[in-house]
């Protein structure tokens, strides 16, 4: 009788402790989720931010260039629906956030942040010539006026 009652006692201890185990895990898989749901929507606003920069950037060198028709140029209206169509994508990742993460697999998450990871580093060169690019019509154009007010 004595056997049976350790035996008993052994076999509920190893119950829970599977239990304990099982809700540590699940308690972990749910931080995790949470924290990819945060990373998306912190590279979402991030992406967003770095578009609006770029979009403000053209319409400034666009303003500055089309004051000086020395200058070339620029495809202004191309530069503008390429990044109304990098905004729609991310409009389209944005509502996959809303509607799909819930259910999606954490593989899947995990590749929704790759990709706008991979987005913002194809963007960020093209961010920093841009800035260099504006820096340089800036000084284009101040050189411009100071050789006009010369003459």
């Amino acid at each position: 009788m004595n056997s049976y009652l350790t035996l008993g006692t052994a076999v509920l201890l190893a119950l829970l402790i599977a239990l304990a185990a099982t809700a540590l895990l699940l308690r972990r898989r749910q931080l995790q989720r949470g924290s990819s749901l945060r990373t998306l929507l912190d590279l979402a606003d991030r992406l967003e931010a770095d578009l609006k920069t770029c979009r403000s950037g053209l319409q400034q060198a666009h303003a500055v260039m089309s004051l000086n028709p020395d200058l070339p140029a620029a495809s202004e209206q191309d530069a503008q629906h390429a990044i109304d169509a990098g905004l729609r994508a991310l409009l389209q990742q944005r509502l996959w956030i809303r509607d799909r993460s819930p259910q999606a697999s954490q593989q899947e998450l995990d590749e929704a942040a790759s990709s706008m990871r991979s987005t913002r580093d194809r963007l960020q060169p093209l961010l920093q010539a841009l800035n260099q690019a504006q820096r340089d019509l800036n000084s284009a154009m101040r050189e411009h006026i100071r050789r006009e007010s010369d003459t």
